[in-house]
This record gives C-alpha cells, sequence and structure tokens, in this order.
C-alpha cells in the first residue's frame, strides 16, 4: 500500500530529525481520529498522505533558508513532497496533495474538509507547546476559531480545556 511506502519515505528525509518523525505521526493519528469522528470516506486517502508529507519542506527549509518557519516549509513542501509521490508511484490528487502542503501554515487558504483536517490534525499537536494552567483563555480562543469539525473541537477540548 502507499501509506507505508510514503511513511519510509518521510521517515528517510527526517531521518536526522526524529522530533520530525514523531510529530508526523500523531498528527497522522489525529487526522485518522478525526476522521473517523466525522465519517469521512472519499478524502481519506488524500488526508492521510498530506498529514505524513505536510511538513517534508522543514529539512531542505533549513539547508536553504536556516530556518524551518511555516512560509519556507510551504515554499519547499510540495517540491519534496511530488518527488515522493512519483518515487513510490502514487500518482492521484497529487495537485492537491501539494496545494495543502504549500500552504499547510495559512488558514485563509482553506478550502475543503481535507484541508480542515489537515489543519485541525496539526494544530492538536502544536497546540502541546502551550501552558494550560495559564493559558487556558488563548487556548480556548484559539480551539473556538480554528476547530470547524465537531470531532476535532471535543478533542482540543478533551485535551486542552481544565474542567
Amino acid at each position: 500500500m502507499f501509506i507505508e511506502k510514503i511513511i519510509e519515505e518521510m521517515k528517510e528525509v527526517f531521518k536526522e530529525i526524529p522530533f520530525g518523525i514523531e510529530h508526523t505521526l500523531k498528527v497522522l493519528q489525529n487526522a485518522e481520529d478525526i476522521m473517523e469522528g466525522e465519517n469521512i470516506q472519499e478524502e481519506k486517502e488524500v488526508i492521510r498522505i498530506v498529514a505524513i508529507l505536510h511538513d517534508i519542506g522543514a529539512v531542505e527549509a533549513q539547508r536553504k533558508y536556516g530556518s524551518i518557519d511555516g512560509v519556507y516549509q510551504e515554499k519547499e513542501g510540495p517540491a519534496v513532497a511530488r518527488k515522493i509521490l512519483e518515487k513510490v508511484g502514487y500518482n492521484k490528487n497529487v495537485d492537491r496533495i501539494c496545494f495543502i502542503i504549500g500552504n499547510h501554515h495559512t488558514p485563509s487558504k482553506i478550502d475543503g474538509i481535507d484541508f480542515q483536517i489537515q489543519w485541525e490534525a496539526d494544530l492538536l499537536e502544536n497546540l502541546t507547546v502551550m501552558d494550560k494552567q495559564k493559558q487556558q483563555q488563548e487556548i480556548r480562543k484559539c480551539i473556538e476559531e480554528n476547530f470547524k469539525t465537531n470531532t476535532g473541537r471535543k478533542i482540543a477540548y478533551k485535551r486542552f480545556i481544565l474542567s
């Protein structure tokens, strides 16, 4: 299956950055959980691939710009993703996958459930850096503004909002 091959390629790209692999696999699990809760069928493969490759431009961004800031990941990610997909022989929805990867730090570009789930799955991991004890108001605002799926919102509230 393509997913396993794509995961192997992602691990190869991130071999020097183990936290990149860990982050990616957590985002993939979040995407799986959201898709299950939202009963997503049609877009599953695209969402899985985007989750696996969303940060794939980070290594090239670091090499070229000395930074893994989102703007550089978006710039470098699509070409790296395209090369991986070509290598494993995957040729469906490549432009869509690359569009989401090339905009995955730009919420104003979200234009479909596939992109929205990726946004939420990644944000669930990115929220872990916030201080749950001291930043409840900011976390709550972030959840309200960013989570559009019921499942993503429920997961975020359960993980980050103190009862």
